[in-house]
């Protein structure tokens, strides 16, 4: 009862935090991080299957993120007028040629004895195969990107509802992690967060100068909403109305709406993961997981496919962050492949779950929601502390300077600080692994 009562009490807290910003500061910032919390903390349970449920150290979270807001484009967003007569075919033509390319090569490899004539013969389809793919991709995509590309210049979407956009991210992710998985899951702790790293830095780069794909680093604006918009809500008599009666202007009111909202959405979507979370924590396979991650060589003894276990995981945790990455580009309205950086998308999430308490995913949850509401608020409340401590110096004084112009640096000293922290008061994370 004690735990259940100390676990209670730190939701309540951050709960409380989130409160004392909105009756402090403003409304608005208070939702804000209330749904960046949200989607951190589904980010934050993916990484806790991989990392808490089977030991797997994934350090390209990046890319999976990115990919569910790419999944967004492809899927919501309007198709745009003759991209597929002047190359969308040509582009699906050529990855498909790609693929059977890839195909033989590997049916090759596995029918024919080694020696010189298996690598020649591999060789020449490879070799075959990426000329004939570039012949009928470069002409298929420079058709495309000549479209408007001063306000298009991609091949747009399906025009189809975004919600449906959030399951495709994470399809997306998944297949992927799939790709991914069959090369580098066989790899060392240590050598498959390097190649995980270095993966998700090519998705990001793939996504930046693929201007036929999301228009690159021109970025993707004015994506469809499953919510009202603001201007929408201020025109309409019957909202305004209603905003006057509880004392509001409409346009506080339409942005705190359609946040709000969002709350509901992302709050449904985490509380259906968490839920089959700790259904698949309480299963058997569940168990056999975690024996997995424990003691990887006797599970194997016990006859356990060690290997495809991990392939399966893999790909659970990482869907599960294309999710989260379809409902942030979703939240923004816009896809930038230009802000997806690691600190952010990869080692803020690792800090979440590791102060929350890797493997348990309600510590996953708690740390997400504490460590976000620290990573937005703490360059603020730096800046006061510093302003404060130095009101007594004079306004050319070059230390005051100085020391006003770290508290930008506030923000990433606070992470280290509280990792240390938790690392050696509370190894297991502020919710530990039962």
């Amino acid at each position: 009862m004690s735990e259940m009562i100390k676990n209670t009490a730190l939701f309540a807290l951050v709960a409380a935090l989130i409160l004392i910003t909105g009756f402090y500061q403003s409304w608005n910032s208070a939702i804000f991080i209330l749904n960046m919390g949200l989607i951190s903390a589904v980010m934050a349970i993916g990484v806790n299957l991989q990392w808490g449920f089977a030991g797997l150290f994934n350090v390209g979270i990046m890319g999976f993120v990115a990919l569910g807001g790419l999944a967004v484009v492809l899927i919501a967003e309007v198709p745009t007028p003759g991209a597929w007569t002047s190359g969308g075919v040509g582009v699906i033509m050529a990855l498909i040629l790609g693929a059977m390319t890839i195909v033989a090569a590997t049916v090759l490899n596995k029918m024919m004895q080694p020696g010189r004539s298996r690598t020649l013969i591999m060789l020449a389809i490879l070799i075959g195969g990426f000329f004939l793919f570039r012949a009928v991709f470069d002409p298929a995509v420079s058709g495309i990107e000549k479209i408007n590309p001063a306000a298009q210049g991609n091949i747009g979407g399906l025009g189809l509802p975004v919600l449906l956009a959030w399951p495709a991210g994470g399809l997306l992710a998944a297949g992927a992690a799939w790709l991914i998985g069959k090369t580098a899951l066989g790899l060392r702790s240590d050598y498959l967060a390097i190649a995980t790293l270095g993966i998700a830095e090519i998705i990001i780069a793939v996504m930046k100068n693929e201007d036929w794909l999301a228009r690159g680093v021109k970025n993707v604006i004015g994506l469809p909403r499953p919510l009202p918009n603001e201007i929408d809500l201020q025109n309409d008599p019957g909202f305004v109305e209603s905003a006057a009666s509880l004392g509001l202007d409409p346009v506080t009111a339409s942005t705190l709406y359609v946040k709000l909202g969002y709350s509901v959405l992302f709050t449904v979507v985490l509380l259906v993961l968490l839920w089959m979370a700790q259904m698949a924590l309480k299963s058997p396979w569940g168990r056999m997981m975690r024996a997995i991650r424990d003691n990887e060589v006797a599970a194997r003894a016990m006859g356990k496919d060690v290997t495809k276990r991990h392939l399966q995981i893999f790909v659970l945790g990482s869907a599960i962050c294309g999710v989260a990455g379809a409902m942030m580009t979703t939240l923004d309205g816009q896809l930038t492949p230009g802000t997806y950086q690691p600190l952010r998308f990869t080692f803020l999430i690792w800090v979440m779950v590791i102060v929350g308490g890797s493997g348990n995913n309600f510590g996953a949850v708690l740390g997400a929601m504490l460590i976000w509401f620290l990573w937005v608020q703490v360059e603020p409340m730096g800046l006061f502390f510093m302003e404060l401590i130095t009101s007594g110096m004079a306004d050319d004084s070059d230390l005051k300077k100085h020391l006003i112009d770290s508290a930008a640096h506030m923000r990433l000293l606070t992470m280290g600080v509280i990792l240390l922290l938790v690392l050696r008061f509370s190894p297991r994370g502020l919710i530990p692994e039962k």
